[in-house]
Formats: C-alpha cells, structure tokens, sequence
C-alpha cells in the first residue's frame, strides 16, 4: 500500500504528452512491429526520418526498399533472428533518402505480457553524425598508417643512398642528415590541415626552402614561378633537388666560392619545366652528362616527366620536366 502514491505519481509525471516531449527532445522516432501480421506502426518522426509519405502502416517490404544494398541483407536476416526469438534487438544500417545516405539505428525488444502478441516495440535513431565521425576517424588512421609506411621506406632508401655515397662512418651521418634537414625544411612549408581544403605551395617557395636547408641560398636566384606543389609531391621534389645540390657540391657551382645557380621556370599547359643553370666553375675534361642519377631517373619518370644536361655558353644545364598532373595541386 505504501508504494501506491509513489506508483500514482510516476503515472501522473510520465503520461503521453510528457512522453512524446522527452523522445522529441532526443529526436527518437517511435515504431513498433506485428511479427504475425508483418505491420510495422511509425510515428510522424519515422515518417520523416524514412522520408516517406505520412500516415498508415507500412511493412518490412516498405521499408526495405529504402535499405542501403549493401545492408539490406544483413538487416533481413537480424529481422528474421527477431521474429523467432525474445530479447533485445538492435542494429545499426544506412537507408537511402532523396539521394542521401542516411545511418539508422533500429532497436527494440518484444512485449513479454501474455497477454499481447508477438510484437515488436522499438526506436529509430539517426546516428549519420556518429558513423560519419567514426568513418572520417578510421580513414584518418589509414592515411597515418600510410604514411608513416611510406616514412620507413623513405627513410631505407635515404640511408642506402647515404652508404652509397660515403667512405667514412662519419660522412654517412653527414649526408643523410643532410638530406633529412631538405626533406624537413620541405614538408614545414605546408602544416597539417583541419579540414579538407587542399594544401600546395609554389614550386619557386619549395625549391627556395630546399636551397637554404642545404646552405645554397647565398649562391642560387630563383625566377617567380606560380605553378602549385601538393603536399604528395614534396618528397619527390625534394630528392630531386637532393640529387641536383649533391651533384653540384661535388664537382659543380658548390663546389667552388663563386659558383652560381640560375633557376627558372616554364609553365607551361601540360608541365612545368625546370632550367637549372651552374655557372662559375670550370668545365670538368671527363663531364659526365647522364640525365643524372638512378635515383633521379626513377623519381622524375614516377612525376611523367623528364630530365637532361647540356652545356651551354652560361654553363651546365639541367632541364627538368615535372607533369603537372604529378605535382598533386
């Protein structure tokens, strides 16, 4: 007896209307399922959520032809499960509405009174936000497991490229932190995004940055230059300008005090070309004038491009040509 007036007041707080307020505030829509009949009751924030016409019953055949293909099997065998046993039901799945996709989470249970039939009593939720969130976050964790892969690779071939071209435990530590500090100063021009906007920078900015990590900006002028580089090309980029600053410090302007690089650029519709011009030292009697090397030949043909030297009356000649295409911007 005493428990009569607290079951009194509960009634009085919970009746419909004050129902119908707390599932509009959580924006549930309300559905419930005859299993015999296969008659599936909506209420107007079903409707809406389902995007179909108001009012009347509707049945599972209705509402699968709004299921996503991909889904749809999945969520006739979960209903089939619901029809022959009691307990909770719950599944989450994507309906197509007016060409959007949408992600519903379905659930409900059966009614254990005996003295009503085997129906179903559940709710509909969008939760497009949530699984838009968590797909964003799991693309975001292949595209970071992507790149720190890539980040090994690299790193490998840095180091065997360093071995190849040291005699001394002493120079390998030199040149690959060398080509480290390049690759660094590259990728700083363009910081990491918080949105989907597409990061670039000038080819003109990378090459300058790249210069100056190497300690060749005092000895190298770069014509303007607007064609953009996406941030997947830098790397490539950067090694190339690697190769070209490592040639030059060996037997060409860098090796010597007024030695002077002259970059210029042509934009051009398909491609970007790239003159670079060493002047100011003398011209070696055995100059090698292959396009440069293996490394520089696998890294412009991935850029669809191509690469030669030449000497001229201003000097040696470098001609780089990167496919825009490959510049990534």
């Amino acid at each position: 007896m005493d428990d009569a007036p607290d079951l009194i007041g509960y009634l009085e707080i919970w009746n419909e209307r004050r129902l119908r307020i707390a599932s509009d505030a959580a924006e549930v829509a309300l559905w419930s399922w005859n299993v015999k009949t296969d008659r599936i009751t909506m209420d107007k924030r079903a409707f809406e959520l389902w995007g179909l016409p108001q009012g009347g019953d509707v049945t599972f055949a209705d509402l699968s032809a709004s299921i996503h293909p991909d889904d749809i099997d999945r969520v006739r065998t979960a209903f089939s499960v619901a029809q022959s046993q009691s307990g909770p039901y719950e599944i989450d799945f994507r309906i197509l509405c007016s060409g959007d996709v949408r992600w519903i989470s379905a659930r409900g249970r059966q009614d254990d009174h005996p003295n009503v039939g085997r129906i179903l009593f559940g709710v509909f939720l969008d939760v497009s936000f949530r699984m838009r969130v968590a797909e964003d976050r799991d693309t975001a964790t292949r595209e970071v497991q992507h790149r720190i892969q890539n980040l090994f690779t690299l790193a490998t071939s840095l180091t065997l490229i360093a071995a190849r071209n040291s005699q001394t435990k002493e120079a390998m530590v030199d040149d690959l932190t060398r080509r480290l500090r390049g690759l660094a100063a590259a990728h700083s021009l363009i910081p990491p995004g918080v949105d989907d906007q597409r990061r670039a920078v000038t080819l003109r900015d990378l090459l300058a940055a790249l210069l100056k990590a190497y300690g060749a900006d005092a000895n190298a002028r770069l014509s303007d230059c607007r064609a953009m580089v996406g941030e997947r090309a830098i790397t490539p980029i950067a090694m190339l300008v690697d190769d070209l600053v490592t040639t030059s410090t060996k037997n060409g302007a860098l090796s010597c005090e007024n030695g002077q690089i002259d970059v210029r650029f042509q934009d051009g519709v398909d491609a970007v070309t790239v003159l670079w011009t060493e002047r100011g030292f003398s011209k070696p009697a055995t100059e090698d004038l292959r396009p440069g090397s293996e490394m520089m030949d696998r890294v412009v043909k991935q850029m669809n491009g191509s690469v030669t030297r030449h000497w001229s009356d201003a000097g040696l000649v470098v001609t780089l040509v990167l496919g825009k295409t490959s510049l990534g911007a």
